[in-house]
């Protein structure tokens, strides 16, 4: 199963990790909203991986059967395989190549804020909120990584369960023992 999980998990973490790097150069260009939309396509196309992976377990594994939980399992452990990839790659490039993003990021949300319409309580409320988080990303490693970790963690899940109801096969039910007694084996 290790080889099967890290095998799958690797390449989806592979494709992620390489969109990014490919993409993050032009995130000024493109646009935060445009970068999140190319950002959670490839998260969809990277866990496609997920059914192929789930499928080589039960045909090599599980001998052509796997149960729904089985499924979720193995599925959940190749999203967090790619889910660390995902995570070391954001971590080296936001912190060795675009070490502003977080105030890129922070005034962003802020503008988008301020542009919401909201009652201007409201607005300094969440502003201050978005702040408050924000300083959190900034200042506490784990916390970051966690934030990070969460981004394709829903897309890993719901594709994980999809894959999990396609591919999922029980196996057959015994038949019952004929006892060779007609008055027993009705």
């Amino acid at each position: 199963m290790k080889r099967i999980v890290l095998t799958f998990g690797l390449i989806s973490g592979a494709i992620m990790a390489a969109m990014m790097v490919l993409t993050l150069p032009f995130m000024e260009k493109i646009g935060f909203d445009k970068a999140m939309v190319i950002g959670y396509t490839t998260m969809v196309l990277a866990f496609l991986l997920l059914f192929f992976g789930i499928r080589s377990y039960r045909d090599t594994i599980g001998n052509g059967r796997i149960s729904f939980g089985r499924a979720v399992g193995v599925g959940l452990l190749i999203v967090a395989v790619a889910g660390a990839c995902y995570v070391a790659t954001w971590e080296i490039l936001s912190y060795k190549f675009i070490p502003d993003f977080a105030d890129k990021c922070e005034a962003h949300a802020i503008e988008g804020i301020r542009n919401s319409g909201k009652p201007p309580a409201e607005i300094a409320q969440e502003i201050e909120k978005t702040k408050e988080m924000m300083t959190l990303y900034k200042n506490n490693l784990l916390f970051n990584m966690a934030i990070t970790f969460l981004e394709p963690l829903p897309v890993g899940v719901l594709m994980t369960l999809i894959s999990a109801l396609i591919l999922r096969k029980r196996a057959p039910k015994p038949e019952p023992l004929a006892t060779g007694l007609p008055h027993l084996q009705n």
